[in-house]
């Protein structure tokens, strides 16, 4: 079993990607107390963390705290493990926001639901009661707000679509099965 990681307050986070466009690898990253802490996701999870938490922050008071100066990925990133499901939940007592990371374990793989979205619930420390490794969050608003913005960057720094298809295209030619 892999390890938890429990991050009260992190002094830096970050979601980004390391590689070329089309063979990239994206990752959740933290640092607190000089450990450094990279898990794995898909493009489409830190999209899909990036538009909720967007809409969290839309819905709260605007940030007035200074950003982040840095939130790029601390080299190497290392995969700690695959990030199969994220929950998140607002702190209100403490403004801050507890982003949750779940291990994907083998037979998660199979289930197409697993890890599709993101679920908003009020996190016990039993929500991901089934043996998989977890990796808890806390984090102002300031973070939040400047991990966003740069994800989504990167996220849309990836291959350019094809206008016809809708399919990435590689660098090195497309075909494109539309036009046949």
């Amino acid at each position: 079993m892999s390890d938890s990681f429990e991050f009260d307050a992190p002094d830096h986070v970050t979601a980004g990607a390391i590689g070329v466009p089309g063979e990239r690898v994206f990752y959740l990253q933290a640092r607190q107390d000089g450990r450094v802490v990279s898990l794995r996701l898909e493009k489409q999870q830190v999209a899909a963390l990036c538009e909720y938490l967007a809409g969290i922050l839309a819905d709260l008071a605007a940030v007035t705290e200074p950003l982040p100066a840095t939130v790029e990925l601390i080299e190497p990133a290392f995969g700690e493990w695959i990030v199969g499901a994220l929950a998140v939940a607002y702190e209100e007592a403490d403004d801050r926001i507890l982003l949750v990371a779940e291990e994907l374990l083998p037979e998660d793989e199979d289930d197409d639901a697993e890890g599709a979205g993101l679920e908003d619930v009020a996190l016990e420390d039993d929500a991901f009661d089934r043996g998989a490794a977890t990796a808890r969050f806390r984090l102002t608003r300031a973070q939040v707000e400047a991990m966003v913005r740069h994800a989504k960057s990167v996220v849309t720094a990836g291959r350019p679509i094809c206008p016809v298809c809708g399919r990435p295209m590689d660098p090195a030619g497309h075909f494109c099965p539309r036009n046949n």
